[in-house]
């Protein structure tokens, strides 16, 4: 039987994952000065970022509907798919939910897939499920099985370089976000039961990269060698090449990806992000 790997654009993946052929990317929509765009198709990435810079009003995110998921799991049935669709955090958007009602009404070997994790963290999901696609036998339902043998292992830590996103997705107090950006503080966040949390915090932006190395050193007892290690960035290019160098000079990984920060995530981080993340 053939296999059909479908995601969400709240999944943030490296394109040469994202360019396999059995992969299908669902888009969200994203709502800018009152205009509908489909995260991904209507604009690059980079374009995104220009238009938080310039836009005064924070982008809205809509979750993937009922109708997208039930056309999509028609089409790759009819063509003979059993399909897996993974989705980001249940916690945080209605996604999931779509896809669960989409599966219910379509006739077929469907298995949706809640990851409880948004950007990299949902990444490392898709990345397993392609290996598993491109390097084993197994029936879609043993695949779906195998990304839950590996939840204890993903990790995920990101920084957003201003905490004014946050505030006005009221994600964060708007005193918590003055006193932050005035004193130049940096929150590392994580995800746990698929809802944002800080885990702490560093003093200017020279400290990011290295304490995310560090952080993720500390998850998996320093010794990285059988995992896979994805990290991103969002429109700061130049704070990317040090978490690049210090995970050159730190970290020995199975496999290192490199991607950047999507629309849905950014549009409540702002276009200027680092995050880094690893699995089994």
């Amino acid at each position: 039987m053939k296999i059909k790997i479908l995601c969400d654009s709240m999944c943030d993946i490296p394109e040469e994952i994202k360019q396999k052929d059995f992969l299908d990317m669902i888009p969200l929509t994203i709502s800018i000065n009152g205009k509908e765009y489909k995260d991904g198709i209507d604009f690059t990435k980079q374009e995104f970022y220009k238009v938080l810079d310039s836009s005064e009003i924070l982008p809205k995110t809509s979750q993937v509907t009922y109708i997208q998921f039930k056309e999509a799991f028609e089409k790759y049935v009819n063509e003979g798919y059993d399909v897996i669709c993974l989705t980001g955090s249940s916690k945080t958007s209605g996604t999931y939910q779509s896809a669960m009602m989409a599966k219910n009404d379509v006739a077929g070997n469907i298995y949706v897939f809640d990851t409880l994790f948004l950007s990299l963290g949902s990444g490392q999901y898709v990345i397993k499920a392609c290996e598993l696609v491109e390097n084993s036998d197994l029936p879609a339902n043993e695949i779906f099985n195998k990304l839950e043998d590996i939840r204890e292992s993903v990790n995920l830590f990101f920084v957003p370089f201003t905490l004014d996103y946050l505030k006005e997705s009221g994600r964060l107090p708007s005193v918590v976000s003055f006193v932050g950006n005035m004193l130049n503080i940096k929150p590392i966040c994580t995800m746990e039961e698929g809802k944002n949390k800080i885990v702490t915090k560093v003093r200017g932006a020279k400290q990011v990269a290295s304490k995310l190395v560090d952080m993720i050193l500390e998850v998996n007892d320093n010794n990285l060698e059988s995992k896979v290690l994805t990290i991103g960035y969002g429109s700061n290019e130049s704070d990317f090449e040090k978490l690049k160098e210090e995970v050159a000079k730190r970290i020995k990984a199975k496999e290192v990806f490199i991607t950047r920060g999507g629309s849905c995530i950014c549009a409540h981080t702002g276009p200027e992000i680092l995050a880094i993340s690893s699995s089994n």
